[in-house]
């Protein structure tokens, strides 16, 4: 068995792990309280056209990185590879469009993509996601903007770059595309193999790559912003008046695409500092987010906007230990039991009880144990308290409470008064 591993690209989180990921979760659910969105939770696994038709049989996603597999009655399913497509599913199947909209929700839980395991990108990713749906204006992309910006302040990574574009409706991009393909095509020999293959397929998605980003022809290329609609360019205006007006500070960046039809308008980025990137395993964008206006229709549903982002939840993380950020001190144990004894055991698991109902946190001791070994165990757990139960101590309803933090001091008191006095300190 010592041969067997976690499969390639998907990791444990041990318990020494788990502080600073409840710090992440915790701290998440919060903001996005504290906003009014509501959690939902999809299946790990959907129907494959969930994927299929939303990001295209050519994406990457598709064509690559999705695990699919067909199960016993023949249907064939994926294990999600992203959050939104799936929440807007259980949007339409459970008829969402007919309350009071929008209706915004939230998620944390794990993704799959079938991707080159490295630093910061594995094959099960976790993701916190915010989306609101039903609200087609700049109000709702500056709100989850500001959303994610907050909750990144709250978790102390307040150096994260937030950059912002618009990409237009699909006139806009018609347009642009014509004019970025009649751009490139003069240099295409130039480009990496994955640009060229792109150049036939979904030429936007160019400008998103990481190998040719310091080409002159990428760095030359033309705007999106300067091929707007009016519309498109006063929507754009709005959202950043807004986030203006809360404080929220960002970047223009014309480069910033997406490359899937079902996308408007805004999109947007947050990134750590390029100079620490490189060397601590953060590198890559820690949460990305935009408007998908087409998206609803594509799953067979009313035409219905939206806009959501998602983050990152190892990335966040990386770059949580790259700053030495560490998660609020975790609640101590209160108390350990130190059962002896015959009857001493019994005694100590209705003690535990009775103090857990309280509001306490108790270890308890194993039986059989001697008492030293049992109060350097309640040493090693950061214990407040041992409680020392045996035979005597049952027999005439007392415990004997050991303050470990106080050079050992120690007192009788009866068994209902135990909750008291450990609380009271």
């Amino acid at each position: 068995m010592a041969d067997l591993q976690a499969p390639r690209g998907m990791s444990d989180v041990l318990p020494e792990d788990e502080p600073l990921w409840r710090f992440v979760r915790d701290t998440a659910e919060r903001v996005a309280r504290s906003f009014d969105y509501r959690l939902i939770n999809t299946p790990i696994v959907e129907d494959v056209r969930v994927f299929s038709r939303t990001s295209g049989d050519e994406s990457d996603i598709v064509s690559k990185e999705m695990y699919v597999f067909e199960d016993r009655g023949g249907g064939e399913l994926a294990l999600r590879p992203e959050g939104t497509a799936a929440v807007c599913r259980a949007y339409i199947e459970h008829g969402m469009g007919s309350r009071p909209q929008p209706v915004r929700l939230y998620y944390f839980g794990p993704m799959f993509r079938y991707d080159r395991p490295q630093a910061g990108r594995y094959r099960q990713l976790w993701q916190f996601g915010v989306e609101c749906i039903g609200d087609p204006s700049p109000a709702a992309d500056a709100e989850i903007i500001e959303l994610q910006y907050t909750l990144f302040r709250e978790l102390g990574l307040d150096d994260l770059t937030l950059s912002i574009n618009s990409i237009g409706t699909a006139e806009t991009r018609r347009t642009y595309v014509d004019v970025l393909r009649r751009h490139l095509e003069p240099h295409l020999e130039g480009l990496s193999q994955d640009s060229q293959r792109r150049f036939g397929t979904n030429v936007l998605r160019i400008l998103d790559s990481k190998e040719d980003a310091g080409h002159p022809a990428l760095q030359s290329a033309p705007s999106i912003l300067d091929y707007l609609t009016d519309e498109d360019a006063q929507h754009f205006e709005a959202v950043r008046s807004l986030l203006d007006a809360s404080g929220v500070p960002y970047e223009v960046a014309p480069r910033i695409v997406r490359g899937l039809d079902y996308y408007a308008r805004t999109v947007w980025e947050f990134e750590p500092p390029a100079a620490e990137g490189s060397d601590s395993g953060q590198q890559g964008t820690v949460s990305a987010g935009g408007r998908y206006d087409g998206l609803m229709e594509l799953l067979g549903g009313p035409p219905t906007p939206g806009t959501g982002t998602a983050m990152g939840v190892e990335r966040t993380v990386l770059n949580l230990r790259a700053r030495g950020i560490e998660a609020p001190s975790a609640a101590p144990v209160d108390v350990v039991t130190i059962p002896l004894g015959g009857q001493g055991p019994a005694a100590a698991l209705r003690l535990a009880q009775s103090l857990r109902a309280a509001g306490l946190t108790v270890r308890a001791g194993i039986p059989g144990r001697s008492l030293r070994a049992q109060l350097r165990g309640a040493d090693a757990a950061g214990a407040r308290y041992a409680a020392i139960l045996g035979d005597d101590e049952a027999a005439r309803g007392v415990v004997q409470l050991k303050h470990l933090a106080r050079d050992g001091e120690q007192r009788e008191v009866a068994v209902g008064d135990a909750a008291g006095v450990v609380g009271s300190e």
